[in-house]
C-alpha cells in the first residue's frame, strides 16, 4: 500500500501544550510508511457561519478542507477544556462536515487521543469529540482510547514516559491498520 497521509488537528493552541507533544509524539514514533502532518493553522479558522460557506470560503477553511482532502486518516488531540470539547476543534469539525454528507473527512478513520489535567485525562472531552466527529461523517476508530492525566507527566515531555510513548505508538498503529481495511474494503 502507498503511504498512509495522516492529518492531525491539534485542540490547544498553545505552542508547548501537553497535547502538541503529544502531536510531535506521534509524528516521531510513526510506523514506516506513515505520514503525520499537523494543520498549525486552527486558530485562524473563522467561527462557521454558513454565510461565509461559499465558493469563495476564507483561506484558512479552504486550507483546511484541502490538508484534509489529501489525507487518509485524521489524529485529534486534544485537551479538554470545562468538561468537553475545545472551541476552536469543534469550529474544525464543523467546517469539516460541510457540505453535509460530502465533507473533507467524510468516511475517512479518525482517532482522538489527549491529555487533560484532571485525573481522567480528558476522557469526557474524548467521548464528545468522538460523537461530533461520528455525526460529522468520518469513521471513528473507537477502539483507538488514549486519555492522560496530565498531571501523571510529572511535567516531563511525553516522550519520557515509555507507557505514553506504547499508547501514542499503539494509537497511530490502529489508525493506519484502519486506513488498510478501508483500501481492502473491510469493515
Amino acid at each position: 500500500m502507498a503511504e498512509i497521509k495522516v492529518l492531525v488537528l491539534v485542540g490547544s493552541l498553545r505552542a508547548a501544550s501537553i497535547n502538541r507533544q503529544l502531536a510531535e509524539l506521534a509524528i516521531e514514533t510513526a510506523p514506516d510508511g506513515v505520514d503525520l502532518r499537523v494543520f498549525d493553522r486552527l486558530g485562524e479558522v473563522p467561527f462557521y457561519n454558513e454565510d461565509l460557506d461559499t465558493a469563495d470560503a476564507p483561506e484558512p477553511v479552504v486550507a483546511l478542507r484541502t490538508a484534509a482532502a489529501g489525507a487518509d486518516a485524521a489524529l485529534i488531540v486534544t485537551p479538554e477544556y470545562n468538561a468537553t470539547i475545545p472551541a476552536v476543534l469543534k469550529n474544525a469539525i464543523d467546517w469539516l462536515s460541510r457540505p453535509y454528507g460530502s465533507g473533507a473527512l467524510q468516511g475517512k478513520p479518525v482517532a482522538v487521543i489527549g491529555a487533560a489535567h484532571g485525573r481522567y485525562g480528558g476522557v469526557w472531552a474524548h467521548d464528545e469529540t468522538r460523537k461530533s466527529l461520528g455525526v460529522a461523517g468520518p469513521r471513528v476508530v473507537e477502539d483507538v482510547k488514549l486519555s492522560i492525566p496530565a498531571a501523571g507527566l510529572d511535567g516531563k515531555h511525553p516522550r519520557e514516559s515509555s507507557e505514553v510513548v506504547a499508547g501514542v505508538r499503539e494509537a497511530v498503529a490502529k489508525l493506519a491498520g484502519a486506513v488498510e481495511e478501508v483500501a481492502a474494503g473491510v469493515g
